[in-house]
C-alpha cells in the first residue's frame, strides 16, 4: 500500500517552516501530519490515539512559539508522535519503538525538541516550573509550555506543581489538553470568542488596572473586588478551580479550530506575568474513524490495516500473564465476597477489566493516582476486605512511601499483584519493571513472590488471597506464558518454600520468576558438556527458602542466581543468606544474573533478554565462565 501524499510535510524540515504558513495551510499540514502518523503507527504499532488528538494543537503550538528556545514539555509524551514528526525526526518515524529506533516518548537524548523526558504522567507542570524559574534566575525571557491531560491531572503530583506555581510570578503556560470531556461541556463560537476576549491584551490591560485600583482599597474591600472579578470570570469559563490555585485561567476552546487556536496562544505568548492556564478540548481519535468508534480511543494498538483498522495481532501459543491473572481473580472473587480490586487507570493494562465486568461494584479505578490507590487499600484492609491493588512496577515506584508506611509498617493485608515485572519490549526504559524484587524484598512484614510459569501465577493469585497475616506482593511479566497446562484452580503455596523442578550434579540454577523456562533450557544445554545441572524454582524473594538454599549449596560447586530484576533483589537476598549461614568455603562458588544496573532501551523482549545475558545461551556462558571453562564452543559462538 503506497504512503499517504503529503506534499506540504514534504516541504517541513523544522517548526521554523510553520511560521510563514496561512491559517488554511497550516489546516493542509495538519491534515497531512495525521495521515503520516497513521501510516507509520499502522507498520510499528504504538499509541494511536492521544497523537491523533493533539495534531492541530501541535501544528499551532509551534506555528506560534518558538521551539525549541520556548521550551515545550508533553506530559507522558505518547501524544507526541506528531511533534516528532515536525521536529525533524519524520524520517524515522516508521522506527518508533523498534530497537535502535526513535522512542514511544519524549526524549531528552534524541532531540532538543524534547526538554524533558516522560514516559511517567503529571510530570510536565513541575518540570516546567523548574525551567521557567531557572529561566528567571538567569535572566533569560524564553517560554516554557507544559501540555498535560485531564488523566494526568488526576494526579497529586500535577496540583502540588499548580499550587506553587500559583504561589510565584514566574512566567508559564499550562495547557489543560481535556480529551475525554471529563471538565467542560461542548464548546463552540461563544467559548472561543470568551477565550480571545479574556487573553487579549485589552482584558489583561484592564484587569491589571483594577487590580491596581483594588490595591488602592481598605483590605476587606480588596478582596471582595478581587473575588467578584475571578468568579465573573469563572463563571463564564469554567475555570475557577484553576484560579483558587493560582492560575489565570482562558477557555475552553476547540482544540482542533486552528481559528480558534492561533490567537488565542498568540495571547497567551505576549502576556507577560504568571501562571497561565489554557483550557482545550480535543477528541482522541480525531480524524481517524476506527480510533474514533473504539472504546479505549485506540490508545495502544499493534500494527494494523489502514482502510479497516482491524489490528493485525500473532496468534498467541498462550494466555499472557496478565490474562491468567485477571481470569484468576475472577475465579476467587465468585467465592470470596471480600476481594476487590483497585486500579490506577489501568483497569485492561492489569486485567482488573474482567474483574470489573463480573464484580462491577468492587472495582475502583482511582485514577492516575498510585499513592492514593496503595493508601486507599490499605483503608479496605483495616475493615476486613481483600484488596488487590493491581499496579504496573515501573508505576509502583511512584507509590513506595505509601507501600512503607501505609501497609507494611501497620502489617495491613494489602495485595499487590505487580504487572509488568522485567524488560517491557517497545516502551523501553520508562515502563521496565527492573526495581520492584530490591525495593519491596528489604520491607518488615512483606511476601514477595514471582511465578516461573502462568500455572504458579494461579497458585500466588490463590495463595494471596488466602494469606492475611500482612502484605503480600507477586510479579510478572508482560506478554505470553509459556504454555503449560492451566490448573482449574489454584493451590495454596507454603509461605517461602522453593521447589526442586530438575536434579543434577556440578551445577545449580535457583531461578526467580518467569526466567525458568530459560534456566531449563540452559541445563539441557550444560548436559551435553557434561555439566548436568539442578534447576530451582525460588517462588519467593522474601521469606527465602532457607533450607532450599542450604541444599543447593551443600551439594553442588556452583550456585547462580537468576531473575528479571535489578541488582540488590533476588540474588542479594541469597547471598546474604549464605553469608549469614557461613556457606562460602573454599569450595563454593556463587553468581547473580540480573538485568544490568543500566537503562535499557527499547527493543524486541527476546533481544534484551539476550543482551542481558539473561537467556538460556548467557546463563550457560555464565556457569561455564564461573567454572573457569573459557574455550568452550557453545552453539558457533564461544564463551568468554
Amino acid at each position: 500500500m503506497s504512503r499517504p501524499a503529503t506534499p506540504l510535510l514534504d516541504t517541513v524540515s523544522s517548526p521554523d517552516d510553520l511560521k510563514v504558513l496561512s491559517v488554511a495551510e497550516l489546516e493542509q499540514l495538519a491534515s497531512e501530519v495525521r495521515a503520516e502518523m497513521i501510516d507509520a503507527v499502522s507498520a510499528t504499532g504504538g499509541h494511536l490515539g492521544a497523537g491523533l488528538g493533539v495534531v492541530e494543537l501541535t501544528v499551532a503550538l509551534h506555528a506560534v512559539f518558538d521551539t525549541p528556545r520556548d521550551r515545550l514539555i508533553w506530559d507522558v509524551g505518547h501524544q507526541a508522535y506528531p511533534h516528532k514528526i515536525l521536529t525533524g525526526r519524520r524520517g524515522d518515524i516508521r522506527t518508533l519503538r523498534q530497537g535502535g529506533g526513535l522512542s514511544g516518548f519524549t526524549k531528552r537524548s534524541e532531540s532538543v525538541y524534547d526538554p524533558f523526558g516522560a514516559g511517567h504522567s503529571s510530570t510536565s507542570i513541575s518540570a516546567g516550573l523548574g525551567m521557567a524559574v531557572a529561566r528567571d534566575l538567569k535572566g533569560d525571557d524564553n517560554q516554557v509550555i507544559a501540555v498535560i491531560g485531564d488523566g494526568a491531572m488526576s494526579a497529586g503530583m500535577a496540583y502540588e506543581a499548580m499550587n506553587n506555581a500559583g504561589a510565584m510570578d514566574s512566567r508559564l503556560v499550562v495547557i489543560l489538553n481535556d480529551n475525554d470531556m471529563s471538565i467542560a461541556p461542548p464548546t463552540g463560537a461563544m467559548s472561543a470568542y470568551l477565550a480571545r476576549l479574556v487573553s487579549g491584551p485589552t482584558y489583561l490591560t484592564l484587569r491589571e488596572a483594577m487590580k491596581q485600583l483594588a490595591f488602592n482599597l481598605p483590605k476587606g474591600l480588596r478582596q471582595k473586588a478581587q473575588r467578584a472579578e475571578e468568579y465573573a470570570r469563572g463563571f463564564l469559563t469554567g475555570g475557577t478551580l484553576f484560579e483558587e490555585l493560582g492560575f489565570y485561567y482562558v477557555g475552553p476552546i476547540d482544540g482542533h479550530n486552528l481559528n480558534h487556536l492561533l490567537p488565542v496562544l498568540r495571547n497567551v505568548r505576549n502576556a507577560k506575568d504568571g501562571p497561565v492556564l489554557l483550557h482545550v478540548v480535543t477528541k482522541k481519535g480525531k480524524g481517524y474513524p476506527p480510533a474514533e468508534a473504539a472504546a479505549d480511543k485506540y490508545h495502544g494498538v499493534s500494527r494494523f490495516d489502514v482502510v479497516t483498522g482491524a489490528q493485525v495481532k500473532p496468534k498467541a501459543n498462550a494466555p499472557s500473564y496478565t490474562q491468567v491473572f485477571g481470569e484468576t481473580l475472577v475465579d476467587e472473587g465468585r467465592r470470596d465476597e471480600r476481594i476487590v480490586g483497585i486500579t490506577a487507570a489501568m483497569p485492561a493494562g492489569t486485567g482488573l477489566d474482567l474483574f470489573a465486568e463480573a464484580f462491577p461494584d468492587r472495582v475502583f479505578d482511582v485514577g492516575i493516582a498510585e499513592q492514593h490507590a496503595v493508601t486507599f487499600a490499605a483503608g479496605m484492609a483495616t475493615e476486613g476486605l481483600k484488596p488487590f491493588c493491581a499496579i504496573y512496577s515501573t508505576f509502583l515506584q511512584r507509590a513506595y512511601d505509601q507501600v512503607v508506611h501505609d501497609v507494611a509498617l501497620q502489617n495491613l493485608p494489602v495485595r499487590l499483584p505487580i504487572d509488568r515485572a522485567g524488560f517491557v519490549g517497545a516502551d523501553g526504559a520508562t515502563h521496565a519493571g527492573a526495581f520492584d524484587t530490591a525495593f519491596l524484598a528489604c520491607l518488615p512484614n512483606m511476601v514477595v513472590m514471582a511465578p516461573g510459569d502462568e500455572a504458579e501465577l494461579r497458585h500466588m493469585v490463590a495463595t494471596a488471597v488466602a494469606y492475611d497475616d500482612g502484605p503480600i506482593a507477586f510479579r510478572y511479566p508482560r506478554g505470553e506464558g509459556v504454555g503449560v497446562e492451566l490448573p482449574a484452580r489454584g493451590q495454596l503455596l507454603d509461605i517461602g518454600r522453593g521447589r526442586i523442578v530438575s536434579d543434577g550434579g556440578k551445577v545449580a540454577i535457583l531461578s526467580f520468576g518467569t526466567r525458568l523456562a530459560e534456566a531449563m533450557k540452559a541445563a539441557e544445554e550444560l548436559a551435553t558438556f557434561g555439566l548436568p545441572a539442578t534447576v530451582a524454582d525460588a517462588r519467593f524473594a522474601k521469606p527465602l527458602d532457607r533450607e532450599l538454599i542450604r541444599q543447593l549449596a551443600a551439594h553442588h560447586e556452583l550456585l547462580i542466581t537468576v531473575e528479571e530484576g535489578s541488582a540488590g533483589g533476588f540474588g542479594s537476598q541469597v547471598v546474604q543468606a549464605l553469608v549469614e549461614d557461613g556457606r562460602f568455603d573454599r569450595g563454593f562458588r556463587f553468581r547473580a544474573l540480573t538485568l544490568p544496573d543500566a537503562f535499557i532501551d527499547h527493543d524486541r523482549p527476546e533481544r534484551m533478554y539476550a543482551a542481558a545475558g539473561l537467556d538460556a545461551r548467557g546463563i550457560v556462558q555464565a556457569v561455564l565462565t564461573a567454572l573457569g571453562q573459557h574455550r568452550v564452543e557453545l552453539a558457533g559462538v564461544v564463551a568468554k
